[in-house]
């Protein structure tokens, strides 16, 4: 009998923390975000204009921006705001792990991404272009056939740039200002990824140059954990990206950080 009573209360015990790990896992982004009174998200911290650290060792950029917008709007400051740094390779696990609410990281939508995170609208398109060496003879995509051409994991460059130079030496690193150094140090012929972020080398450096073509269509857009947790949130943020665009605030985020 009191064999029988131990298990029965071992039992309740465990159905009782059962539950609470399935209600805190299914529990809603949004009063998570209220309750909090902080609103926590991840951005890059080296791709300039949308995500970088300044001369002045302050966070800044495009997404930065939109955050704070978002912050503003849903918390009434935008202060209210904390930044995770994140990367192309662990932008997706910093998401779903829980570490964040949002990304907010140059991310482009894509089938197989949809598959394990959900998406906002789109509130910006950007595509893929080519960066080399100012001297450099190569002019296209073609051209990277048997060159070693740098990519960064976690990307859609890669798919993009095997599907279309399919000879091409494919070398990857985790962070953009890595893979620049090393097209720098002569590592590579060439580095492949989205134009913005590519522009911002070619702004602040004379010895490279950013090929003309672009190769696809990326729109970018706010990434949230999948299911119905984060669901309150992200049409929450649909919303606050519909009222930037009609109002022109999209439009003149645009207009400060992306200079060409």
């Amino acid at each position: 009998m009191k064999r029988q009573v131990i298990y029965i209360f071992l039992l309740g015990l465990v159905i009782f923390f059962s539950g609470c790990k399935k209600q805190d896992e299914t529990s809603d982004v949004l009063d998570k975000v209220l309750s909090r009174g902080k609103l926590i998200v991840g951005v890059k911290f080296d791709t300039k204009p949308f995500g970088y650290i300044d001369e002045k060792q302050n966070l800044t950029g495009f997404d930065v921006d939109l955050a704070k917008h978002i912050a503003k709007n849903l918390l009434g400051s935008e202060d209210k705001i904390e930044f995770k740094q994140v990367t192309p390779s662990n932008r997706i696990l910093t998401l779903n792990s829980g570490q964040v609410d949002m990304i907010i990281a140059t991310m482009t939508i894509t089938d197989e991404r949809k598959e394990v995170i959900d998406f906002s609208k789109p509130y910006y398109m950007a595509g893929q272009a080519i960066l080399v060496p100012a001297k450099s003879d190569i002019g296209s995509m073609a051209d990277l056939n048997g060159k070693r051409v740098i990519i960064i994991f976690g990307s859609t460059a890669e798919k993009n740039t095997r599907l279309m130079a399919p000879e091409a030496k494919i070398s990857g690193y985790k962070t953009y200002t890595n893979g620049y150094s090393a097209l720098k140090q002569g590592r590579a012929d060439a580095i492949t990824s989205d134009d913005t972020i590519l522009m911002g080398f070619a702004m602040q450096d004379d010895s490279v140059k950013l090929l003309p073509k672009r190769y696809s269509k990326e729109p970018y857009a706010i990434g949230f954990k999948k299911g119905e947790s984060s669901t309150r949130l992200r049409q929450r943020v649909d919303l606050i990206l519909d009222e930037m665009i009609k109002s022109g605030q999209l439009n003149k985020l645009k207009a400060k950080w992306i200079k060409y």
